[in-house]
């Protein structure tokens, strides 16, 4: 830290800008939405919400209380064509819930969620099917997600006539059949067709499970978490077959991962999440390499790295030799909030090793970094008549919120 700088604002991760001395205008940048229009958006959430109510027992009816489980909270993203955006954080962050937003399973509480520049409620039947033929999505779980008394036929083949892409008879259903297997590297075709999902690898069921949603020539895959239920050996290719499709075809591609690792290698862009809420944002590269918000940094060092030994810098598990890291993390406090009445201010202050006070009562708005990056992280304000009275960073407890 800076000796120039106050102890009432603690200093950026090193090698990072400031950024601007306000936050970003409108509802982000880079892979956040904006009002602007752009030709390669197809699909994007803007300020969208999600809240699930909590069953109430008599207690709570006669008082009247009504609580909601907060999984989502003002999100917003975009998808384009051709490109590949990585949506990364821990379990019960929120990232599923996204996914089944876009894909129109969950109706949104708040916010609004466009295919083409144009509002989306897709509802039930034949809107919903209409818009299923733009917006695909691909369960974590392929065995989970075929059912285990049909064979690869006839799930293939209901998909295909379901979206109108079966042809006018068998020789072209067989055509359409082994055009599909052929797409997701399953061949020949007549080896896989007549199986069912138990005669299958895990990893040839997830390309199964792919070819099924090409089945109805997307647009847009929501691929949630589709190779955590993998051998690591096989993950790797079912990531390029991934890659292979959104190039050859155009698509555009939300990757839905724990592994942050793996959203540098196949996304081009990532997305943080924690606690329902976005932290941080930006190229791939940039977002692995350089992270601005603190959960993001914490996030990398909870990676295993063979070069990194744990503990011998000193630097709380950040592999920077604790230079802006902060200290380490109170482990009492290392458990994530509550979603039913989430803290108030920066939801990851109750673990962040880089606390302030406003930080407890004042949400962050997004702050532009350099290169398109951004992060909703108090740290990057750098306006004049910032902190505010009684802003100081928490003394003594190594604990508090910088995000």
């Amino acid at each position: 830290m800076s000796e120039e700088r106050s102890e009432e604002h603690p200093a950026p991760p090193p090698g990072r800008a400031a950024g601007p001395a306000g936050p970003t205008s409108g509802t982000g940048t880079g892979t956040g939405t904006g009002t602007g229009t752009d030709e390669s958006v197809v699909l994007e959430a803007e300020g969208v919400s999600k809240h699930f109510p909590v069953r109430r027992g008599a207690r709570a009816l006669l008082g009247g209380e009504r609580r909601a489980v907060h999984a989502v909270d003002d999100v917003s993203l975009r998808l384009r064509r051709g490109s590949v955006t990585a949506l990364v954080g821990e379990s019960g962050s929120g990232k599923s819930t996204v996914a089944r937003l876009l894909a129109q399973l969950h109706p949104a509480t708040a916010g609004e969620i466009r295919l083409d520049g144009r509002p989306v409620r897709a509802g039930r039947g034949r809107a919903f099917r209409a818009y299923c033929r733009h917006v695909q999505l691909i369960f974590q779980d392929p065995f989970a997600s075929l059912n285990p008394v049909h064979t690869v036929r006839y799930h293939l083949t209901r998909a295909l006539r379901i979206h109108g892409r079966a042809g006018s008879g068998a020789a072209e259903l067989e055509k359409a059949l082994a055009a599909l297997l052929e797409r997701v590297q399953l061949t020949p075709a007549s080896r896989y067709l007549d199986a069912f999902p138990h005669e299958l690898s895990g990893g040839q069921r997830q390309r199964v499970a792919i070819a099924r949603a090409m089945a109805a020539d997307p647009r847009v895959l929501l691929a949630d978490e589709p190779v955590s239920m993998l051998d690591v050996s096989i993950r790797l290719g079912v990531l390029n077959l991934l890659r292979d499709l959104k190039e050859r075809l155009d698509l555009a591609i939300l990757y839905i991962t724990h592994d942050i690792a793996s959203a540098r290698y196949f996304a081009d862009e990532t997305l943080v999440m924690y606690a329902g809420r976005m932290v941080e944002g930006g190229d791939s590269e940039t977002v692995t390499q350089r992270p601005a918000h603190p959960y993001t940094r914490l996030l990398l060092a909870s990676a295993p790295d063979p070069d990194r030994v744990t503990g011998s810098s000193g630097d709380g598990g950040t592999g920077e030799g604790g230079e802006g890291g902060g200290d380490p993390a109170d482990p009492s406090a290392s458990e994530p909030p509550s979603l039913i009445s989430p803290p108030d201010g920066c939801r990851f202050h109750p673990r962040c090793p880089l606390a302030m006070e406003r930080c407890r009562d004042r949400t962050p708005p997004r702050f532009d970094l350099d290169g398109g990056q951004w992060a909703a992280c108090w740290l990057y304000d750098t306006s004049p008549d910032v902190p505010a009275p009684g802003d100081a960073r928490t003394a003594g407890t190594g604990r508090g919120a910088a995000s």
